[in-house]
């Protein structure tokens, strides 16, 4: 199998401190594959190692031991850059252009003739949700969310097969953020390849295929999120939600339904259990004590749960 992104080895030391110096290891010994044509989620906590990997990646920063990989190619491959787009997490430009001076800036770098240049500044500008009127403002007047549009519009200029995105929907409001994630999905519809680290794990979860957690600079976990949910050991539970009628009045009946536990709603209760077969034993109590059942789902863990798990164990 070919991958868009191989990772071997990887290992990155800073120094730190005045006088004495020591090393502090980032990146500890990463492997990492990535088959194109999918949204691929990198996740850790603060110092983990993501943006440490996506800069090395970028050739921003150079690794201590081991090589990566892109298309094919290696990251030090100057050919390969024309081919990917990038939007660090924290996106710096030339405070004085306007955005569509920058836009055009960038479609320059990449060889692009000035009538497609414009086209494609004023198709990625609305795609990201960039207000016309504010096409021809100073970027120094944009507030982080914007300028947050305007890097992710800059990293999709030059159509690139693989696009890595840095923590893409920092500064954005919920209506920005349903956006983005709406240009990340028509972007795998149509064959991109997406890189992305991000602290929301709901946008994981709606988004990605795949996923891999570091921890403490080392991989702790990599698969399909659905796969690495169900092997967690995790007892399955059942969600009983019920309404018109109070906690209290169900909670002694339950007492004899073994793993059994209840919480109050404002409207009701909600019931969990560890059996199918329970659900039946439960009904005829909601509707003896007047109430009515809502609905009955089983509980999969949770990508926080598994996210807590894997970087504190």
């Amino acid at each position: 199998m070919s991958y868009i992104i191989e990772i071997e080895n990887l290992s990155k030391d800073y120094e730190v401190g005045f006088w004495k110096k020591k090393r502090v290891r980032a990146l500890d010994d990463l492997n990492l594959q990535v088959t194109g044509g999918q949204i691929f989620g990198f996740l850790g906590g603060n110092g983990a190692g993501k943006t440490t990997t996506i800069k090395i990646l970028m050739s921003l920063i150079f690794p201590t031991t081991g090589k990566a990989k892109i298309l094919g190619s290696d990251i030090s491959d100057v050919k390969m850059r024309s081919r990917i787009g990038y939007c660090p997490e924290n996106p710096y430009f030339y405070d004085y252009l306007k955005a569509r001076e920058l836009m055009n800036y960038f479609g320059e770098l990449f060889g692009l003739d000035p009538a497609l240049r414009n086209q494609k500044t004023e198709e990625l500008l609305t795609r990201v949700g960039l207000d016309e009127k504010d096409w021809n403002k100073q970027l120094r007047k944009f507030s982080k969310g914007m300028l947050q549009r305007v890097g992710l519009a800059q990293a999709l200029i030059n159509e690139p097969e693989i696009v890595f995105l840095d923590e893409p929907m920092s500064g954005l409001d919920p209506i920005g953020r349903r956006e983005i994630r709406e240009l990340i999905h028509e972007l795998r519809e149509k064959g991109t390849t997406v890189f992305m680290s991000t602290h929301i794990l709901s946008d994981i979860e709606a988004l990605c295929d795949r996923v891999a957690i570091l921890r403490k600079g080392k991989l702790a976990a990599t698969g399909n999120l659905d796969e690495l949910l169900s092997e967690s050991g995790a007892a399955q539970v059942y969600e009983v939600n019920v309404k018109g009628v109070a906690a209290a009045a169900l909670e002694n009946e339950l007492k004899g339904i073994a793993g059994a536990t209840i919480s109050a709603k404002p409207t009701g209760a909600n019931i969990q259990i560890t059996d199918e077969k329970d659900i039946d034993l439960i009904l005829p109590i909601i509707r003896n004590a007047g109430g009515s059942l809502v609905s009955v789902q089983p509980v999969k863990q949770s990508l926080e749960e598994l996210f807590v798990k894997e970087t504190e164990s």
